[in-house]
């Protein structure tokens, strides 16, 4: 690993600082306690976070602060619902069910499968989702310029974002020729993506391993078959981001490179992600509830797509692999994680 000279550390200084003032800003819009609470009169949103409180934290602090620029205050103009599903599908039909007991005004989510189980729950709340891979090729959405039914929000697919991850993990790691693909295939989006990503791995010549699993005891029998695999690509899911630190311990065991969709995962130990900044769609997805509450109908509600892209990469695991990072590729990293 080489040494950061001067400027670079002045540069990983500044991101830093720029992290910590992010991160207080969040927390200033972070909910106090997240039980539930009487349902009045004000407008009501049921928030289903499909994984942890942890996981979701930065993006529901940035759909908030949002909210609040536009005049809806948690406690005073509006009141929100927070449930936390852990990664289980059981988990989110259950919460759908509940805020439609709830009566709920609206319901805000992200992820193929909690958006299914709420439109399961109920075909006259409006759904938004702050995030999913593919809307239409899950059926969430019947076009993204017109949706029809009860659901809107952002799209996170892009063109070849998989082939740019991919091309991204082997400017660093070599040799590479074999890619393990780990996917929850439960997941009707992110079995889209794992097809996706082995597609463009194909293209690029490399040999490939799908790691297929549809609950959390099944990550590490998945990843302890890998035998000659030179790094993992990990789809974006709720079950896995539930279990990234699992990921990232049984990964860097084995001494394997892996990328990710978000932050999150990088966060907690993985290499590298590359994908669209999801708390600028959270934010995004404020403005659509906003439209909402003011009247407007989800079906008439065009799917946004995303036009801000983040690579993240954390320098403490590329040392722990022996991976030296380019001196170029550090300075076109949106945030170094050290």
């Amino acid at each position: 690993m080489r040494s950061l000279g001067l400027g670079d550390q002045m540069h990983f200084r500044q991101w830093k600082r720029r992290e910590v003032i992010s991160l207080l800003g969040g927390a200033a819009v972070w909910p106090v306690a997240t039980r539930a609470q009487p349902v009045g009169k004000l407008p009501t949103i049921g928030f289903l976070g499909a994984g942890s409180q942890s996981y979701w934290g930065r993006w529901v602090s940035a759909f908030v602060l949002r909210l609040r620029e536009l005049g809806w205050i948690e406690g005073k103009t509006i009141a929100i619902e927070y449930r936390w599903a852990e990664g289980r599908p059981d988990q989110m039909e259950d919460i759908a069910r509940e805020f439609v007991g709830l009566k709920v005004d609206l319901i805000v989510t992200a992820g193929a499968q909690p958006v299914i189980a709420a439109k399961q729950a109920t075909s006259a709340i409006p759904i938004v989702f702050g995030a999913v891979g593919n809307p239409v090729g899950s059926g969430l959405v019947a076009a993204l310029a017109r949706p029809g039914g009860n659901v809107t929000g952002i799209s996170t697919q892009a063109p070849d974002l998989a082939g740019k991850r991919i091309e991204l993990l082997r400017e660093i790691v070599s040799p590479f020729g074999r890619l393990a693909i780990l996917a929850n295939v439960g997941s009707s989006s992110a079995a889209l993506d794992m097809a996706e990503a082995q597609a463009a791995a194909t293209t690029l010549g490399l040999q490939v391993t799908r790691l297929e699993i549809r609950r959390a005891d099944e990550i590490a029998p998945a990843l302890d078959t890998l035998k000659d695999a030179h790094a993992v690509y990990v789809v974006i899911d709720p079950l896995l981001g539930a279990n990234r630190v699992r990921i990232h311990t049984l990964t860097l065991a084995a001494r394997l490179p892996t990328m990710h969709g978000t932050r999150e995962y990088v966060e907690a130990g993985g290499l590298m992600s590359y994908g669209p900044n999801l708390s600028d769609t959270f934010r995004r997805a404020a403005d659509l509830t906003d439209k909402i509450l003011r009247g407007a109908k989800p079906a008439d509600i065009p799917v946004e797509q995303p036009t801000k892209f983040d690579l993240v990469i954390n320098l403490t695991t590329a040392k722990a692999l022996k991976l030296t990072i380019p001196e170029a590729f550090l300075l076109r990293a949106d945030e170094v994680i050290e």
